[in-house]
């Protein structure tokens, strides 16, 4: 569920009791393991941890308004979700993820880049606090520009001038093989060793 809310305080403060003690035993868990430069707050109607504009200027290349989030947390309707973009873009990373949970013994429930559970009990956190803990602020940047640069984008989401040469024309083409046989014809018809004017 989207929530309204404008600060984390007040968003946890909306919850049912139940549902605060999870969302709040999975944030202090993503809290401790965080990179100091990423900053908390309400993104997209969730708890969002994201590297501020001050950081990094260009912000998430489809709204550059928003800062590039790296995790989220939120209560939705059936289940307490975590959301990992860093497990999402990278293929090592989400394998380690998995194998790492299996090791747990919890059973994983994932989708694309988003970790759902009924209960703090029923994650394993100490999993979710090391893959926030392997993803610092640079090192994210960097993979997040990696990705961009292979669907042929800039870091700033922009498609990337081709500079292929252009191929000359069929016409300019038959055009110039006309001439060049021209020319070997007269270079033929003039006697050999007479300089050309």
């Amino acid at each position: 569920m989207k929530s309204k809310a404008a600060t984390v305080k007040a968003y946890l403060e909306s919850l049912p009791a139940d549902r605060r003690a999870g969302i709040e035993a999975v944030r202090k868990v993503i809290r401790r393991n965080l990179d100091k430069r990423y900053e908390e707050s309400m993104l997209y109607g969730m708890i969002g941890y994201a590297v501020p504009h001050r950081v990094w200027p260009l912000g998430y290349h489809c709204d550059p308004s928003k800062p590039l989030m790296m995790a989220a947390l939120a209560s939705q309707k059936n289940f307490l979700t975590v959301y990992l973009m860093s497990v999402y873009g990278d293929k090592a990373e989400r394998a380690w993820f998995q194998k790492a949970w299996a090791k747990s013994g919890k059973k994983l429930n994932m989708g694309g880049c988003c970790v759902r559970f009924k209960r703090a009990e029923d994650a394993a956190l100490d999993v979710i606090g090391e893959a926030i803990r392997r993803t610092p602020v640079k090192e994210y940047v960097r993979t997040y520009v990696q990705l961009l640069a292979s669907t042929g984008r800039g870091p700033d989401g922009k498609k990337l001038a081709t500079t292929s040469p252009k191929k000359p024309s069929a016409r300019k083409s038959a055009t110039r093989a006309t001439g060049a046989r021209r020319g070997s014809r007269k270079s033929a018809a003039r006697p050999a060793g007479k300089p050309t004017r």
